[in-house]
């Protein structure tokens, strides 16, 4: 979440008019996240989640992600649910931007990782996969392996080796291995794609549910566990956590069950997930706003994760013994 685009209050006041959801009493910009611009937004009935789609979101993939949202709400999963106006829409235009109200999802994200966590996190995924089996709509991932050669050509070599001497080299060398080794049949479903801790809500210990889901997509089941060891199972100084990975694949397993085929590709999903990782955050890096309300995230984190998967032998190295 971050704030691209401001708001005045005006526009703020015109648009809430067509919801039934109280007096307004205030409404904050949310600074964390890439993507979107966000917005806290208090009324005497409840808060909310205000959400502008920025430029770098499709818009013709928005009813996809609200959907998504909505379908998997219905399904018992917890997540925030798209807020309709009286006339039944719930995407709109502010600030010439698209625009969306969800509903507030209690609980906090964690900032000291530990492996109950990832245990919570590894059960909660699969059932969210399992609720999202007969979501109708299909997305296929633009971030995924047939797009990360396109967006590296965004970005100039000599840019990357700024950020760090040699890297430009390392990505395309990384492409090219990924792009030959990539698997081409795993079990296929909806995904989110982006369960990164601020994305994951605990209250009390207890996981609460999933937010943003504007990365959400058609691909391989265990790319989102691949994504997760990626995003939860490093200390900060760069060391993989044996006890997080462990607890986080054997919750996951335990709900569904992972074919001989995920196990096998793991290493090799979770190193092109790190270079996804690696590539948004270098691209952003490169580009970013000025006089944004949003934080840079380091992609040199996500070199040093690509380092130590490109040594992993199978999964039984993230702790895991079938």
């Amino acid at each position: 979440m971050a704030v691209y685009t401001e708001v005045s209050d005006e526009e703020l006041r015109d648009f809430m008019a067509a919801y039934d959801l109280g007096t307004l009493l205030s409404c904050k910009g949310i600074a964390e996240g890439v993507e979107n611009s966000n917005f806290l937004i208090v009324t005497d009935y409840s808060p909310f989640i205000l959400t502008l789609y920025e430029k770098r979101v499709d818009e013709a993939d928005l009813p996809y992600f609200l959907g998504l949202m909505e379908h998997i709400a219905e399904k018992g999963f917890t997540c925030p649910t798209p807020v309709r106006t009286r006339e039944g829409a719930a995407l709109r235009r502010l600030a010439g931007r698209p625009a969306a109200i969800v509903t507030f999802l209690t609980g906090m994200w964690p900032s000291r990782i530990n492996p109950d966590h990832c245990a919570a996190l590894g059960g909660a995924m699969a059932e969210f996969h399992a609720a999202g089996a007969d979501f109708p709509m299909v997305r296929p991932n633009s971030l995924s392996v047939d797009g990360w050669r396109r967006l590296f050509e965004k970005i100039a070599s000599d840019a990357a080796d700024k950020v760090a001497p040699g890297l430009a080299d390392e990505i395309t060398a990384e492409l090219a291995f990924l792009e030959a080794n990539w698997p081409a049949d795993l079990p296929r479903g909806t995904i989110h794609a982006d369960l990164f801790p601020d994305n994951v809500f605990f209250e009390n210990g207890v996981l609460t549910g999933f937010i943003d889901f504007y990365f959400a997509c058609t691909d391989w089941l265990a790319y989102d566990l691949a994504i997760c060891l990626n995003a939860w199972c490093f200390e900060q100084d760069g060391s993989f956590d044996r006890a997080r990975g462990r607890a986080l694949i054997q919750a996951y397993n335990a709900v569904r069950k992972l074919t001989d085929a995920e196990l096998d590709f793991l290493p090799i999903l979770a190193r092109g997930a790190a270079l996804r990782f690696l590539l948004t955050r270098l691209y952003d890096w490169i580009n970013h706003p000025p006089g944004a309300l949003v934080r840079k995230k380091d992609p040199l984190e996500y070199q040093g994760k690509l380092a130590f998967h490109r040594k992993v032998q199978s999964v039984r190295d993230y702790g895991f013994a079938p």
